[in-house]
């Protein structure tokens, strides 16, 4: 009855339109439904009340499985009424293969059944009560070469479990890994491959795309960055004065930026890198806020400063104007000299024109290819030369090693077995049947500073999507919210909201060795032994939490007893590596990289596109004309945007004088 849905809706505080849109629906195929039981019946019959009432509402049954982007309800002088999103619990089966013809994962018995287990877990499971089973405990640490990842504080039965196993198996993971790694175009909107994979396969490989070997492509640049920088430190590549070059400045934004000082950063405090790195000095200049060039640029001679400009066209807005800031820099210290640029300026890019007409040497300019998207690129030509420049090129092949080690067991490992298939999947429980959008990298080492806003990047950019690979909308959360910091930092940030507050499922990273131990006189144990403490008792905390009888046991005054229960049941995973170094930094990006592709490979959907960061750039060059238009003149800007927009501009330009003055 209208009423009581209606009633139902309210106080879900679901709006009415979502109301309207289920009694339109669930009206117009009873009026179907009645007709066709009158032409099954009374066909003459049937015929004439259709004849005479042409404009009555149709419904459209098409073929396929999927009720929810399978049926369109119509109405004379009105678009298509939009689908109401049911709970994936009550939504309609398919039989058919997932992710073909338009048809949704969502669709599937698969994802129906685990739907409806998710939500007697959700009643019934406590963590606490699972990590009591041994048996599972011990089934769900997988290990691989210098580490294990414990998943036993997932909220997941062993049935369960076996039933995300089968919703990856009909989303055919295993035959979407294989695609990728082979070459097939499986960025399909941009009819691109995608092989990251191929940036650190072994020489003696090969992958064809497109009548090309793409790995003897990778392995020719490898070649050319390990002479050049070579070149560079041993003295032979002096600057314009004959001054050795001992500084390096990385221009690039976004994954030219995040995945390079991800690995700056673990590098840093490595001990066999910092021996490799002494007297150099690296830095990153990614905002096109004025104040990043001069912490890039301060304290530095421009007389032994290298910078990298890291555009793949040589026409990103923000990396050109920073590039010709530091030029300006370099002209201002040794004068407006050709030579400058040519020894002092350097490029990762595939438009060599651009380059040359920028100044650059065309024999200085590092390429990389359109199979490689941004946020994958640290192990090309991107992070590689940088990285080679600091630290020397075997450091980084120690981390391209890394990766392929992961890529091989990502290739040959089965599903139940599979580190970062196992990963994606916990994602997509967490995500879809419980209901927890966000999650948090939590690693227990400095040297991961910045591994949390890499990772941001390369899962939100590549996850965060609302239509299927065929273009068809889905009826599910795609993509989470990541965030991140190192330790107990984070412990004394947010890990309030994480024990107390909603759930947010949590990834602790440790490490058995610290590159910097310390041991004082007066300690029995280490400050690695501290921080590790607090990495074993984390997980514990939010998955076991404290009752309260517990509290009151402990003494606890009644009046604030409440304020000191933790639910629990909050979900995490464990990795535990031997150390952190170049090798085992590329294992870590590659599990979270891997993990990625795979949840997309579940949802159908291509995570290697990035079309939702285009809009708003289109948007900013509109005000970037508006803002040139009154910088050089009169100008209204009263009709340009929206009156918010507008009152806004109007405020700054009357505040400010740019360069016109």
């Amino acid at each position: 009855r209208d009423e009581e849905v209606q009633g139902i809706f309210a106080r879900k505080g679901l709006p009415l339109r979502s109301f309207l849109t289920c009694s339109m629906t669930r009206h117009a195929m009873a009026r179907a439904a009645s007709a066709t039981a009158l032409f099954l019946l009374f066909a003459p019959l049937a015929a004439a009340f259709v004849a005479h009432f042409p404009s009555a509402s149709r419904i459209h049954l098409q073929s396929g499985s999927g009720i929810r982007s399978k049926v369109s309800v119509s109405s004379p002088g009105r678009g298509r009424v939009p689908p109401m999103r049911m709970s994936t619990a009550e939504r309609p089966v398919s039989s058919g293969p997932a992710g073909e013809g338009g048809d949704l994962i969502s669709a599937t018995d698969e994802w129906v059944k685990l739907a409806r287990k998710a939500e007697t877990i959700k009643k019934e499971t406590h963590i606490k009560d699972l990590l009591e089973d041994e048996d599972r405990s011990r089934a769900m640490q997988l290990e691989m070469d210098n580490a294990v990842v414990d998943f036993s504080r997932q909220r997941i039965t062993t049935d369960a479990l076996q039933d995300l196993l089968k919703l990856a198996e009909k989303a055919d993971v295993q035959g979407k890994i294989k695609k990728m790694l082979k070459g097939d175009k499986i960025n399909t909107s941009e009819d691109r491959s995608v092989l990251h994979t191929a940036l650190r396969a072994p020489r003696t490989e090969s992958t064809v795309v497109d009548g090309v070997d793409v790995v003897a492509q990778v392995w020719e640049v490898l070649d050319q960055i390990k002479a050049f920088s070579d070149m560079v430190r041993s003295g032979e590549h002096v600057g314009a004065t004959g001054k050795k070059i001992k500084n390096f400045i990385s221009v690039g934004i976004g994954g030219s930026y995040l995945g390079p000082a991800f690995m700056h950063e673990v590098l840093r405090f490595e001990r066999d890198a910092m021996e490799k790195s002494e007297g150099y000095n690296l830095r990153f200049l990614s905002n096109v806020d004025p104040t990043d060039s001069i912490i890039a640029t301060q304290g530095l001679d421009p007389e032994e400063t290298m910078v990298i400009v890291v555009s793949k066209t040589f026409t990103t807005a923000e990396t050109m104007l920073n590039a010709r800031t530091v030029r300006a820099w370099l002209w201002e210290a040794m004068g407006e000299d050709p030579e400058v640029v040519m020894r002092h300026m350097i490029a990762c890019s595939s438009n060599l024109e651009a380059v040359s007409a920028f100044g650059i040497d065309k024999a200085n300019t590092f390429g990389f290819w359109d199979w490689v998207g941004g946020r994958y690129s640290v192990c090309s030509a991107v992070g590689v030369v940088p990285l080679a420049l600091q630290y020397g090129f075997e450091t980084v092949e120690s981390f391209l090693k890394g990766c392929r080690n992961v890529d091989e067991h990502f290739a040959t490992a089965p599903l139940e077995k599979n580190i970062p298939v196992m990963m994606g999947l916990m994602g997509v429980w967490n995500n879809n049947f419980l209901g927890y959008h966000s999650r948090v990298i939590n690693p227990y080492s400095m040297n991961l500073a910045k591994f949390a806003s890499h990772i941001q990047q390369v899962d939100m950019e590549s996850n965060g999507k609302r239509v299927s690979i065929d273009g068809v909308e889905v009826d599910f959360e795609l993509g989470e919210v990541n965030f991140g910091e190192p330790g107990t930092n984070g412990q004394h940030s947010f890990f309030q909201l994480l024990h107390q507050g909603q759930v947010v499922p949590c990834d602790f990273i440790g490490f058995c060795e610290n590159p910097n131990p310390v041991c004082l006189g007066s300690e029995t144990i280490s400050n690695h032994d501290e921080l590790m403490a607090n990495f074993f008792a984390q997980p514990d905390a939010l998955s076991f939490g404290r009752t309260l009888d517990e509290v009151l046991a402990m003494g606890e005054d009644a009046s604030i007893a409440p304020h000191k229960v933790f639910s629990g049941n909050r979900p995490s995973n464990v990795f535990l590596m031997d150390r952190l170094d170049a090798f085992t930094a590329g294992q870590l990006l590659a599990l979270y990289e891997h993990r990625t592709a795979v949840q997309g490979f579940v949802w159908g959907i291509n995570s290697f596109d990035q079309f939702g960061v285009e809009l708003g750039k289109v948007l900013g060059v509109n005000c970037r004309n508006k803002i040139t238009e009154c910088r050089t003149g009169e100008c209204s800007i009263e009709d340009a945007f929206n009156p918010s927009t507008s009152a806004l501009l109007d405020r700054y330009l009357d505040k400010t004088y740019g360069c016109s003055f």
